[in-house]
C-alpha cells in the first residue's frame, strides 16, 4: 500500500490533531490523533484520513478493508461500462431499397438498445452528391424509426461525399416492446386482423339474415291460417243445411 494511491490509515497518519467523523457520519470535532486512534480501536475499526489537505485533516472511523473493496468494485463497474460502450457505424445508400433499409434500421436499433452510439453514414456516388436532400430525408426517416430508444447526438452534416449523423441511446425513453424497424409490419398485421374481424362480422350478419328469411317463408303449423291464403278453408256453402235435411227425410 502506497501513500500516493491509498489513504493514510491509523499510525500512518502524520497530523497531530484531526477533525474526527464517526462510522455513522457524525462529526465529533477536532481531536488529538492519539484520542482519535483510541476511539477507532474501541470500535474495532480503522481511522482513515479522507481529506489530507484540510486544516486540520479530516479522518473518519470505518472498516478500511471493506471501504477498499467497495471502491474497487465501483471502479471495476465504471471500467466495464466504459469498455462496453463504443461507437458502431451503419452505412446507407441514398437509393436504398425498402427491405435493406428496414434490415439495417433494425440493427441500428439493436446497437442502441445495447447501449452503443451509432454513426450513420449516407454514401453518395457520382452525381448523387448533388442531391443531398435525398440523404437528409433518409436520415430523418431513420431518426423517426428509432426515436423510441435514441436521440440525435450529432445532427446530419455533409462531409465530402458522405453525410453523417450520430445517434445515442436515450436513457429517458420508455420501452415500447417493439423493436425499431418493426412498426410498419406490426401495423400491417393489426390492419389485417381488423379486416378479418370485419369480414367475419359481415359473414355472421348474412347468415342471420338468411335464417330469418327462411323462417319468414316457412308455413306455420298449428296456428291460424291467413284468410285467402293457400289451403285456407272457406265458409260453408249457404245451402248445405237444407240439402242435409232433405236427405234425412
Amino acid at each position: 500500500m502506497t501513500e500516493s494511491s491509498d489513504h493514510r490509515v491509523n499510525e500512518r497518519i502524520r497530523a497531530r490533531e484531526v477533525r474526527l467523523i464517526d462510522a455513522e457520519g457524525k462529526q465529533l470535532g477536532v481531536k488529538p490523533l492519539p484520542e482519535a486512534l483510541a476511539v477507532a480501536r474501541q470500535l474495532d475499526l480503522d481511522l482513515v484520513e479522507v481529506a489530507p489537505d484540510a486544516n486540520p485533516p479530516v479522518c473518519r472511523i470505518m472498516d478500511y478493508n471493506r471501504f477498499r473493496y467497495e471502491t474497487a468494485q465501483r471502479a471495476k463497474e465504471s471500467r466495464k461500462k466504459a469498455t462496453n460502450t463504443s461507437i458502431k457505424e451503419m452505412k446507407y445508400r441514398p437509393k436504398i431499397g425498402t427491405g435493406d433499409f428496414t434490415t439495417k434500421t433494425r440493427q441500428v436499433g439493436k446497437f442502441l438498445e445495447e447501449g452503443h452510439k451509432v454513426k450513420v453514414t449516407i454514401m453518395f456516388r457520382g452525381r448523387e452528391v448533388s442531391h443531398p436532400e435525398l440523404g437528409m430525408k433518409l436520415l430523418e426517416d431513420l431518426a423517426e424509426q428509432v426515436s423510441a430508444v435514441a436521440k440525435v447526438e450529432a445532427a446530419p452534416k455533409l462531409d465530402g461525399r458522405n453525410m453523417t449523423m450520430v445517434l445515442a441511446p436515450d436513457r429517458r425513453a420508455r420501452p415500447t416492446g417493439r423493436r425499431p424497424g418493426m412498426a410498419d409490419d406490426h401495423d400491417g398485421d393489426e390492419h389485417a386482423s381488423d379486416q378479418h374481424a370485419s369480414d367475419q362480422h359481415a359473414s355472421d350478419g348474412q347468415a342471420l339474415d338468411g335464417r330469418g328469411a327462411k323462417e319468414a317463408s316457412a308455413p306455420t303449423t298449428g296456428g291460424p291460417v291467413a284468410e285467402g291464403g293457400p289451403g285456407a278453408a272457406g265458409p260453408a256453402p249457404q245451402g248445405e243445411p237444407d240439402q242435409l235435411a232433405a236427405a234425412g227425410s
